[in-house]
C-alpha cells in the first residue's frame, strides 16, 4: 500500500484550540490517520499520513468542516507519499506556539515577509545583494541546503533571535531571503526580522518541500536531501523517499 503524507500549517487565531483537541484526535483515528498535529492559540501545524482517500477527507474537513468553522481557508499543504506508514500513532498536542520562537512580539498573522514562489527562487538567491539564510537546525542543514546559504548553526529554532541580533545588521543586510522545510519557520523568522528593522525580507513559499516538488532537478540549486520528521527521514527531488535510519523527532 502507498500512503499519502500531508504536511500542513496555518497561522490563525484559535482561542478554542484546547476544545478542538479531542474531536480532532478522534476524527483522525476514525480515518486511520497517524502522525502529529500541534494546536496553539496561534494556529495549527503538523504532518499526518494515511490512505489517500482518508487524507483527502481530513483536509476537506479541516478547511470546510465545523471543527474549525472555516478558519483554515488558507491552510498551507504539501503532499508526498510513503511506501510504509511513517508514523507509529496519532497525536494531537497542545502547545504555546506551533513553532517555538519565544518572542511575544512576533505575530505572522499581522506582519510577515514577502512570499517567493519556487519558480522565482533561483533568480532571487542568485542576486548579489541578497543574503540567503537557512533557518533550520544545524543537523538538518548538514543533510542538504541551497548553494551559498548561511547556516546559523541553530540547536533550537528559538536561537534564531540571537543569531539575527548578533550576526545581522539592517543597515548592511538590506535584502534577506530565508527558507525552511515547509515554510512555517520562515513565517515566524520573517515576521521577527521585520520587527527588528530589516526592510526587505523574503521567504520561500511552501519551503524546501514545495521547491523539490516543483523545480526540475536540472534547474535546481538544492544540494543534498531534505530532512523530514518521520520514519522516511529524508526526501529528494520529486519528494522521493531516501532509505535512512530513523532520526529523533524535533523538540
Amino acid at each position: 500500500m502507498c500512503y499519502r503524507v500531508a504536511a500542513l500549517y496555518q497561522f490563525v487565531a484559535l482561542p478554542d484550540f484546547r476544545e478542538i483537541r479531542e474531536p480532532l484526535l478522534s476524527r483522525c483515528r476514525e480515518l486511520g490517520i497517524r502522525g502529529t498535529l500541534l494546536l496553539a492559540q496561534e494556529g495549527i501545524n503538523g504532518t499526518v499520513a494515511g490512505e489517500p482517500a482518508a487524507i483527502d477527507t481530513l483536509v476537506e474537513e479541516l478547511c470546510q468542516g465545523p471543527l474549525f468553522g472555516g478558519r483554515l481557508g488558507n491552510l498551507e499543504l504539501k503532499f508526498s507519499s510513503a511506501a510504509e506508514m511513517p508514523f507509529a500513532r496519532m497525536k494531537v498536542r497542545l502547545k504555546k506556539e506551533i513553532v517555538t520562537l519565544k518572542d511575544p512580539g512576533t505575530d505572522p498573522t499581522r506582519t510577515v515577509g514577502t512570499y517567493v514562489d519556487p519558480a522565482d527562487w533561483n533568480a532571487l538567491i542568485e542576486a548579489p545583494d541578497v543574503v540567503v539564510i537557512d533557518t533550520r537546525n544545524a543537523f538538518e542543514v548538514k543533510m542538504g541546503t541551497f548553494e551559498g546559504a548561511i547556516d546559523p548553526k541553530l540547536k533550537h529554532f528559538s536561537d534564531f533571535r540571537d543569531f539575527v541580533r548578533t550576526e545581522l545588521d539592517p543597515g548592511r543586510h538590506k535584502r534577506v531571503a530565508m527558507f525552511c522545510t515547509g515554510g512555517i519557520r520562515c513565517e515566524k523568522a520573517s515576521s521577527f526580522m521585520l520587527t527588528q528593522g530589516f526592510g526587505e525580507v523574503f521567504h520561500l513559499k511552501g519551503g524546501i518541500l514545495k521547491y523539490l516538488e516543483n523545480v526540475p532537478q536540472t534547474e535546481s540549486r538544492w544540494k543534498g536531501e531534505c530532512f523530514v520528521f518521520d520514519d522516511r527521514v529524508a526526501l529528494g527531488h520529486g519528494l522521493s523517499e531516501r532509505a535512512r535510519e530513523a532520526a529523533e523527532e524535533e523538540d
